[in-house]
């Protein structure tokens, strides 16, 4: 596999769907020796927590904030389901 200019690579199916990673998932390169391991990062329940509070946050945040137009917000929910 080559590596493009800005050091991107393509991980093939078989080792994304081994390891179990998808769209969004983290993962890491770990030094041994003369060779790269790829592995998929597990983030704790806390991290998770953490995370989804800071969303949270930035939803209250900026609620109201955003222009729909005509659509209501059920309209606009509607809109992101489909």
């Amino acid at each position: 596999m080559r590596v493009t200019e800005k050091g991107q690579v393509t991980i093939p199916r078989n080792v994304r769907n081994n390891l179990g990673i998808v769209p969004g998932s983290e993962v890491e390169f770990v030094l041994q020796g003369d060779s790269a391991v790829l592995r998929r990062v597990e983030r704790s329940a806390d991290e998770r927590e953490r995370e989804v509070q800071e969303l949270t946050e930035h939803l209250r945040r900026h609620k109201g904030s955003m222009a729909l137009g005509d659509l209501d917000g059920e309209a606009f929910y509607k809109l992101l389901r489909d």
